[in-house]
C-alpha cells in the first residue's frame, strides 16, 4: 500500500516500508511453495501502480490476473485490516491492467524479430553447443554486415542456407562451415516450431515503451504476462525475460537517481534464468542488472531460495522479502543457513529458526534506508492486497484486450516482403537470366572462370544490397547482442 510516499509491505511490532527511492536497487522475493508469495507480488505490484510506476509481471500460475478486479469482502478480511490498523486507507479497487501472451492466447501477442534477439539469446533458446553457437553467430555476421534484417524463423532457414551453400568463400573471413552444424541448426528450428515458439518471432514486434505508460488517474499499468503455457517451456519462458531485460536497458536513456523508478520487473521461476547459462551469459546477465538500476528500472526476482541466485547477481538485490523454507534434507538446512546470512541479524530472534517457523502470509523483510543501507531484518505479515485475489473472470479478461489500444497494433502479424522472400525471388529470376548463357558456354566449359557466383549468391548480393539501402545505417549491438534500434 502506498502511503506518505513510501510503500508500506508489511508489519510486525512496527511497519515495515520499501522507500520509492531505493526500488530501483532491486530486490528478492522467497520462499517455499504455498507460503505467500503471490500475495507478496500483487501487494508490491499494486504499491507501485499506486504511486505510478508501471510494472511487468509474470503470471507464471494463472493467479495474478485477478488484479483486474476489485477484491471481495470477508470476514477474514475484516480481520486483516482491524489487525493491520489500516482503517480508511484501505479501499477495495481494481487497477489498470494490460494481458500480454506470447503464445497469444490469453492477452496481446508478444513478438521480436530474429535479428533483434541476436545470436547469444537464440543459441541459448536452440540449446546449442559451441560449435552449432559459433556458426550461428557468422550467420549474424554476415546478415549484419549487409545491412540484413532477419525477420522470422523462415528467414533465418533462408541465411543459414545461404552461409551452408557458400562456406567455402566465407572460411577465409569467418572460418570452417560445417555442413554438419548448419543441418543441426535446422533440427533444433524445427524443434521449436513444433513447440509453438515460431510465433513469437515476427512483426510487429514489441515496442517496450507501450509498458511503461500510467492511466488516466495516474496508475501506472500493471502488464501481465500469462505464462501457464509458456513455463512448460521453460527455454523459452527464460530466453524472453533475459531478451525482455536487455531490450529495455538498450531502448531506455540513462537517468541517474530518481524519487522513483520508471518501472519495476517482476521475474517469477527466476532461477530457470540461470540453469545451464554459459559463463560468458551468466556475465551479461550480472552487468545488465547492475547498470539497469541507473536506467530507472528495479527488477525483482522470485524464487523459492537465495541459494537459485549466482552469489554476483544476489549481492546486488537491496531489498530482501523472505518467507519460510523448509528443511527436509541437508542442502536444505543449508539453503536455510545461506538465507539467514543475506539478512542483518536482529537481536529479537535467530534468523535461521524464524525461517522454518514462518506462517503463510508472514516474512523476513529487510529494505535498505534513505542512506542505501539494509535495515535490521524484521519479522512481519504482509499487508491484504485491494485487488481480486485468484484469477480474473474470463469475460473481465476478454473485454480489458478487446478494449486495449494495443488490441489493434499487436493483433495481427504482418508478413512484409523480407529476407526469405527476396532470397527466392532472385534465384529464381537468376536461374532465368543464367539458364541460356549457360547451354551456349556449355561446349567451352574448360574455358570457364575459375569461380564464378551460383545463381543463389547472386539473388543474395542483390537482395541484401536492396534491403540494406532500406535500413539505411548499419547494425549495432548491445550488451547481449541484442539489436540496438
Amino acid at each position: 500500500m502506498y502511503t506518505d510516499n513510501k510503500i508500506w509491505i508489511a508489519k510486525g511490532e512496527q511497519p515495515v516500508y520499501l522507500l520509492p527511492k531505493m526500488a530501483n536497487r532491486h530486490g528478492l522475493v522467497a520462499g517455499a511453495t504455498g507460503t505467500g508469495k503471490t500475495i507478496t507480488l500483487k501487494v508490491l505490484a499494486e504499491s507501485f501502480s499506486d504511486l505510478g510506476v508501471p510494472v511487468f509481471l509474470a503470471d507464471v500460475k494463472g493467479d495474478l490476473s485477478g488484479t483486474c478486479e476489485p477484491g471481495t469482502d470477508s470476514e477474514d478480511m475484516q480481520k486483516r485490516i482491524e489487525k493491520f490498523g489500516l482503517g480508511d486507507q484501505f479501499g477495495y479497487k481494481p487497477y489498470p491492467v494490460r494481458f500480454w501472451d506470447l503464445l497469444g492466447k490469453q492477452g496481446h501477442p508478444i513478438r521480436t524479430t530474429i535479428s533483434q534477439m541476436g545470436p547469444l539469446l537464440l543459441s541459448r533458446l536452440l540449446n546449442l553447443n559451441d560449435t552449432q553457437s559459433g556458426i550461428l553467430n557468422i550467420v549474424f555476421r554476415v546478415a549484419d554486415a549487409k545491412n540484413l534484417l532477419l525477420i522470422d524463423i523462415k528467414d533465418l532457414k533462408a541465411m543459414l542456407q545461404y552461409v551452408g551453400n557458400n562456406a567455402k568463400d566465407l572460411k577465409m573471413e569467418y572460418g570452417n562451415i560445417s555442413s554438419q552444424s548448419v543441418g543441426a541448426i535446422l533440427r533444433a528450428i524445427l524443434s521449436l516450431e513444433d513447440q509453438g515458439a515460431d510465433q513469437f518471432f515476427g512483426e510487429p514486434a514489441l515496442d517496450i515503451m507501450d509498458w511503461i505508460q500510467t492511466d488516466e488517474n495516474g496508475l501506472g499499468t500493471i502488464n501481465i504476462l500469462d505464462c501457464v503455457e509458456l513455463i512448460q517451456t521453460p527455454a523459452l519462458y527464460s530466453t524472453f525475460l533475459l531478451w525482455l531485460m536487455s531490450d529495455l536497458f538498450e531502448v531506455l536513456p540513462e537517468a541517474g537517481d530518481l524519487d522513483a523508478p520508471k518501472m519495476v520487473f517482476f521475474f517469477d521461476e527466476a532461477h530457470l534464468l540461470f540453469n545451464g547459462a554459459p559463463k560468458v551469459l551468466l556475465e551479461k546477465i550480472e552487468q545488465v542488472v547492475r547498470l539497469i538500476r541507473s536506467k530507472g528500472v528495479g527488477i525483482y526476482f522470485i524464487s523459492q531460495s537465495p541459494t537459485d541466485m549466482p552469489d554476483s547477481i544476489l549481492s546486488q538485490l537491496g531489498n530482501r522479502i523472505q518467507h519460510a523454507l523448509r528443511a527436509y534434507s541437508p542442502s536444505e538446512q543449508k539453503a536455510i543457513k545461506t538465507a539467514a546470512e543475506t539478512f542483518r541479524p536482529n537481536p529479537a530472534f535467530k534468523t535461521d529458526e524464524a525461517i522454518t517457523d514462518l506462517g503463510t502470509g508472514e516474512a523476513l523483510i529487510s529494505c535498505l534506508d534513505e542512506e542505501g543501507r539494509p535495515t535490521v531484518v524484521e519479522r512481519c505479515f504482509i499487508l491484504p492486497p485491494q485487488s481480486h485475489m485468484g484469477p480474473a473472470a474470463p469475460d473481465s479478461r476478454n473485454a480489458l484486450i478487446e478494449q486495449s489500444p494495443f488490441n489493434a497494433k499487436y493483433r495481427d502479424t504482418i508478413d512484409r516482403e523480407s529476407a526469405y522472400e527476396d532470397l527466392q525471388q532472385q534465384a529464381e529470376a537468376a536461374a532465368q537470366e543464367a539458364a541460356p548463357a549457360e547451354a551456349e558456354k556449355k561446349p567451352a566449359k574448360e574455358a570457364a572462370p575459375r569461380h564464378q557466383k551460383s545463381s543463389f549468391e547472386k539473388a543474395a548480393d542483390s537482395a541484401l544490397s536492396t534491403i540494406g539501402r532500406e535500413v539505411g545505417k548499419s547494425l549495432v549491438r548491445g550488451l547481449f547482442d541484442v539489436l540496438k534500434r
